[in-house]
């Protein structure tokens, strides 16, 4: 692409150096520039890219995005904030995928990557191809293997770029997690969403949006943006649902889910056990039973949002029923690990989160037995809800094992402190702390008995973890099978 026609679809912006060049690629990072590039000079918190623009330039970039003039002897761009205009350059480079393709995006603090998946499954029982993007990275199909992302949402070069690519293979629908950050930062910017879920609402994040006003503004500005015909499915239940509805444009179809709130999709008559969750959905004047092997009422919330958000596509009841019905899991969603005793692992890591699943997990344990809980909390993020996770884990557990999670540059210790500042009373028959993950999760073998249920809370999927100088392969999943030696 020349760059001058990637120019024209800017605003307010000033120029240096200009000629017209042709553009090969696009690039953030000056270690992995190639010939032809045009290198984006990001300001982020730890790094500055104006300062490593002459690398990129010697490694072959033709021309600079950026926010002042560099006595580089290129073209350049020059706008007031390169993060929140990336995206402009990003869809014009890549052809404005999103207005070629039907783009479903799903938000809110909890519940994305179920949602995605769910949606995913669904539209893939329709006979149609939907591909994935999210927090485990990106798939062509339900049955590829995921691709690795660095973000929930990725960046706009990495996204428009994976849009191309899902049109190039003749796919026609992309169900994308969206996260807060990704709207924040307009990462979405030039995207076109033919649909929007939102899951729920609740404290996570703050350590970037200060207030929990501040965090919903950031959610809502992809139902303020939908397009003329486009939908939004709202969950009933959560305390922001009028806030969403009230900024959804009139011309967008809005369609509510719920269990406890009248709703256009709602849930009746369930129950759960360690099969998964039976229940009766309401919806168009029918009622129809459904049997999922996902377990927990926040596994009712995600299913009814999908069914809610496939019957805004025109997808048949029956389909949606069916899809639902056989899938089985998602990666680090309340995935059974092992059974005897019933160990899960779960990516809860908000205090919502840890709440919904110690509540699902109560109802699978014997009124003879115990709840343990095993997390922890991430470094160098929102530290007013370690004390909360903490009282959380103390009320809705019979024992407690605090330890660690990601703490990247912070001291682990410290973290444990501020989440045993939650627990009311220390009681070493029920409070453990142990800040070693791998050691905390052997730990759980001496303190429980076959008959009780185990929650490891904080990781989920991932197969990391991040400690202050280093990244380390981790897996709480792979720990746990080790340590329960019993591989379903």
């Amino acid at each position: 692409m020349l760059l001058n026609n990637l120019v024209k679809l800017l605003d307010n912006f000033k120029t240096k150096n200009m000629k017209d060049v042709e553009i090969s690629g696009l690039s953030y990072n000056s270690l992995t520039t190639q010939k032809g590039d045009i290198f984006i000079c990001i300001r982020g918190e730890a790094s500055d890219g104006h300062k490593y623009a002459q690398g990129a330039v010697d490694k072959g970039a033709v021309a600079l995005f950026c926010e002042e003039e560099l006595p580089i002897d290129v073209p350049q761009i020059i706008v007031d904030d390169t993060k929140r205009t990336m995206a402009n350059i990003a869809s014009a480079f890549y052809n404005e995928p999103s207005k070629n393709i039907n783009l479903f995006g799903v938000t809110g603090t909890n519940g994305k990557t179920t949602v995605t998946h769910l949606v995913q499954r669904i539209l893939e029982e329709n006979d149609e191809k939907c591909a994935l993007i999210g927090t485990l990275g990106y798939k062509l199909s339900s049955k590829d293997e995921y691709k690795e992302a660095k973000h929930t949402t990725p960046q706009p070069p990495e996204l428009q770029r994976d849009l191309r690519l899902i049109i190039d293979e003749n796919i026609k629908n992309v169900v994308m997690e969206v996260s807060s950050h990704s709207l924040e930062q307009k990462r979405v910017g030039c995207c076109d969403f033919d649909g929007a879920i939102f899951t729920n609402l609740t404290q996570d994040h703050l350590d970037y949006h200060i207030t929990m006003r501040n965090y919903f503004k950031a959610k809502a500005i992809l139902f303020e943006n939908l397009k003329k015909g486009a939908f939004a499915v709202i969950n009933a239940d959560d305390e922001y649902a009028k806030d969403f509805i009230d900024v959804v444009p009139s011309d967008v179809k809005v369609l509510t889910y719920g269990v406890k709130n009248q709703a256009d999709v709602k849930a009746e008559d369930i129950d759960f056990s360690v099969d998964g969750a039976k229940l009766t959905v309401v919806f168009n004047g029918k009622k129809e039973k459904m049997n999922l092997h996902l377990n927990g009422m926040f596994s009712v919330y995600n299913a009814l949002a999908a069914f809610a958000g496939a019957l805004s596509m025109g997808i048949d009841y029956k389909v949606i029923i069916k899809a639902l019905e056989n899938t089985k899991s998602v990666a680090g969603r309340f995935e059974i690990v092992n059974k005897t005793p019933l160990v899960i692992v779960d990516y809860a890591h908000t205090p919502d989160g840890l709440e919904n699943v110690l509540k699902a997990a109560r109802e699978l344990t014997p009124n003879t037995s115990k709840l343990i809980c095993l997390f922890g909390c991430g470094g160098d993020r929102d530290t007013t809800k370690r004390p909360k996770m903490g009282k959380i884990a103390d009320e809705l557990s019979d024992k407690v094992v605090v330890t660690s999670d990601n703490p990247r540059s912070e001291d682990p210790q410290l973290i444990i402190s501020d989440i045993m500042t939650g627990i009311k009373t220390v009681d070493t028959q029920r409070i453990f702390v142990e800040a070693d993950r791998g050691v905390a999760i052997k730990f759980l073998k001496s303190i429980s008995n076959p008959e009780d249920v185990i929650v490891i809370a904080g990781k989920g999927h991932e197969d990391y973890q991040i400690l202050k100088n280093e990244t380390i392969h981790f897996d709480d999943r792979e720990e746990a099978r080790k340590i329960f030696s019993e591989v379903l």
